[in-house]
């Protein structure tokens, strides 16, 4: 229930974004949307969080606007970043975003810190977004940005292949076909655009993340197949090369995480990695509060930035 709690009952928020959009190097583009703090006027003189959504999520979610809110209250400008396709329009290349999708995080952090001159910032990652923050900081410590204080993981699936099995099991399978509706729309969509490079045959049979994963995320983004991509993409084989505090917020009973997720050993043998595992908060859930909020998740990463950064 936490995890559907918040997207039934929770009000939706007006925040003021400022859209701009970031050529990348690829020539393709990410929106990155700014929420100012209160007082900042646009002087982007104190600390910048990236935050960035999940799975098919977009600047727009009511946790991503929540987590925004919170952070502005205190003190943070933001930036909400939209990966590929996901701004509510279509990307320019044949490729989709994935759960791996580091270059683009650091093409936006590091826009984002110059853009203000910024001299902290924070990453904040949600789900997806999450095991793609944890990724990034593990996998090559030396391009994150001398800026970078700490960062916060909500929710995120750090064994892919793990999260894949659990999905397919149980009440979890209905949040998959939720998402797998929207994955199928997305390709249809693709497909329009680029006919001779992203087939629908089968398509409207696919039920599972694994199978779209193995046919269209792997071959789409340079994977021979889905388990090469949940090897390569999940973040639990690079923590140890986190050199950054990171708070990390997975509840027990998430329907959507593994074993594999919860890196108990890995945490109490880091002085980066801080692991709090609550008994209840669902996926990116956490409404400890009532659905107005604010939610627990918000309160723990502006706690957690305040004290690292």
């Amino acid at each position: 229930m936490q995890t559907l709690y918040p997207v039934l009952r929770r009000p939706t928020l007006s925040l003021e974004y400022t859209r701009e959009r970031l050529t990348l190097p690829d020539g393709d583009f990410l929106d990155l949307d700014w929420s100012l703090a209160p007082g900042s006027q646009g002087q982007r003189a104190g600390g910048v969080a990236l935050v960035i959504h999940g799975l098919e999520g977009h600047s727009r979610r009511k946790y991503l606007q929540g987590m925004v809110k919170a952070l502005n209250g205190a003190g943070w400008d933001c930036v909400a970043m939209n990966h590929r396709g996901c701004s509510g329009e279509m990307n320019r290349l044949a490729r989709f975003y994935h759960s791996g999708e580091t270059d683009d995080v650091h093409s936006a952090l590091t826009y984002a810190i110059g853009a203000g001159q910024y001299n902290r910032a924070a990453l904040v990652g949600f789900s997806m977004g999450g095991n793609q923050t944890l990724k990034y900081l593990g996998e090559d410590p030396q391009r994150v940005p001398v800026q970078l204080q700490c960062a916060v993981a909500v929710s995120a699936p750090c064994d892919l292949a793990g999260c894949a099995r659990v999905l397919e099991q149980g009440f979890s399978r209905v949040y998959q076909a939720y998402l797998m509706r929207s994955l199928r729309q997305k390709v249809r969509e693709k497909h329009e655009i680029f006919p001779d490079r992203i087939p629908v045959d089968g398509l409207s049979r696919m039920t599972t993340f694994r199978e779209f994963d193995d046919a269209y995320t792997a071959p789409c983004n340079g994977f021979r197949d889905a388990a090469d991509y949940y090897e390569k993409c999940s973040s639990a084989r690079v923590l140890e090369g986190i050199q950054i505090p990171v708070l990390t917020l997975s509840a027990q009973d998430d329907p959507f995480l593994s074993e594999g997720c919860y890196p108990y050993d890995m945490a109490r043998g880091s002085q980066w990695l801080h692991l709090e595992t609550p008994q209840t908060g669902g996926h990116v859930g956490f409404a400890v509060n009532g659905a107005a909020g604010p939610y627990y998740s918000e309160q723990r990463a502006v706690e957690f930035l305040d004290r690292f950064a």
